[in-house]
């Protein structure tokens, strides 16, 4: 429980810290729960008068980012995201987790789905920010919401870093089964990203209008400084999603090249063997009467012959480019 930016000393139950906010009129309380069953979450909906339908959403998870309104309460849906990077040179993984926020007057629930997204350390740093945590629940609101951005920002920055090396990789005659699908895995987690980043810039700008009742006068300019991260996380992951598209054309096209110089070299032989093939399956045949079958030297002439027609195909498709 914190009154005056400070945090109280525990209380027996959050029901007695709750009581005591609401018996002086001041300061709020600050409730973390980490996936929580419907049974668990059933007595704070009932203390706290949460709407049924966020008191679902928190308990099912797997919800879109949303921001929600009712008489006396919000309710806000952002995505975690924690980009993962086993050894150097790997292929990065995003993994997503939820956190969802229940916002009174004087009371703020969090509720954490998936291991990232841990809030202990954001506890901290907001108690040692006495001035600005006593503005009430919507500073935590905003702590929450700068927090989940700011990782947007470092997730962005390490799939620059692995868009740059698949980009050097594909126009630098590297392996191209390797870097397709490297950019296949690259696309499914910028989309990933947008998933989470996109829907929140209408909440944000909610947010950050000074109409909006459920946030302190003074703290609407935060949310709008977080409104312009996002902003940037968004056009970044934008730029992604069409540098990945180019690139799988790029890609695609140079298989189609490396394909098709495969097909001319593989034709170039097949003719160039054809000669030999078909001069001795002729002479294979055994007629009685065949050209220069009694002549002592038709057989070194025939195969010079064939070498000869052979080395002229060879430097004409040399020349041509086809070998």
């Amino acid at each position: 429980m914190y009154r005056d930016g400070a945090r109280q000393p525990d209380f027996d139950s959050w029901q007695d810290a709750h009581d005591d906010v609401l018996s002086r009129g001041t300061g709020f309380v600050w409730i973390g729960l980490h996936e929580p069953s419907a049974s668990q979450l059933s007595g704070f909906a009932q203390h706290f008068n949460l709407h049924p339908l966020a008191v679902e959403d928190a308990v099912v998870a797997h919800q879109r980012p949303k921001l929600e309104t009712y008489d006396d309460m919000l309710f806000a849906v952002v995505k975690t995201i924690h980009h993962d990077l086993e050894g150097h040179g790997a292929t990065a993984v995003v993994e997503s987790g939820e956190v969802m926020l229940f916002v009174g007057p004087n009371f703020v629930i969090t509720v954490r789905h998936g291991e990232h997204g841990n809030l202990r350390g954001l506890r901290r740093r907001l108690e040692a920010d006495g001035e600005l945590l006593a503005r009430g629940p919507s500073v935590v609101l905003h702590a929450v919401l700068d927090n989940v951005v700011d990782n947007y920002l470092e997730v962005v920055h390490a799939l620059q870093f692995d868009l740059d090396e698949v980009e050097n990789s594909v126009f630098g005659g590297a392996k191209r089964a390797a870097d397709t699908n490297r950019m296949y895995i690259l696309k499914r987690e910028v989309l990933e990203l947008r998933r989470a980043a996109a829907p929140l810039t209408n909440p944000l700008r909610f947010l950050a209008d000074d109409r909006c009742a459920f946030v302190a006068e003074d703290v609407h300019e935060y949310f709008r400084d977080v409104l312009d991260h996002l902003s940037e996380v968004v056009e970044q992951v934008t730029s992604f999603d069409d540098l990945l598209n180019n690139l799988v054309r790029a890609n695609l096209a140079q298989v189609s090249v490396v394909q098709n110089e495969d097909m001319r070299k593989i034709s170039a032989w097949v003719a160039i063997a054809a000669v030999p093939t078909m001069v001795a399956g002729i002479y294979g045949m055994n007629f009685k009467y065949m050209p220069e079958l009694g002549w002592r030297y038709g057989y070194p002439v025939t195969g010079a012959i064939v070498i000869a027609v052979c080395v002229l195909m060879f430097r004409a498709f040399k020349r041509n480019g086809w070998l």
